[in-house]
């Protein structure tokens, strides 16, 4: 349970920042790995909201080259759909979580680290 007010928002706005990638390509993979890295020594605590919002950065990328591959047998098309929304739902749950100042694993997140 993070106390610290400043490292709960920093948090939140590591889970939110994924959000950036729907306005600027690829600003939603760099700019929460840099928030993580450049943040995660001076505030400890913000190290498992990295890990947590990396995996699912590199689990969507997954999901979404299975589906890519699957739209031309035509069911990817319709797993899309579910997979844009979750990339826009988990971002935003999980940036509340941490303002509550919690860690929320992402359901389907495949743990790499």
């Amino acid at each position: 349970m993070i106390k610290d007010k400043e490292t709960r928002q920093w948090a939140m706005l590591l889970h939110l920042s994924q959000l950036a990638g729907f306005l600027f390509p690829l600003a939603g993979l760099i700019i929460p790995i840099l928030i993580w890295q450049l943040k995660k020594e001076e505030m400890p605590e913000l190290d498992v909201h990295g890990k947590i919002v990396v995996n699912w950065i590199i689990s969507g990328l997954i999901y979404s080259v299975i589906c890519f591959i699957l739209v031309f047998l035509v069911i990817g098309i319709f797993l899309l759909i579910p997979l844009a929304i979750v990339a826009i739902v988990f971002p935003i749950i999980g940036g509340i979580k941490a303002n509550e100042g919690r860690a929320w694993k992402y359901p389907l997140s495949i743990s790499f680290f």
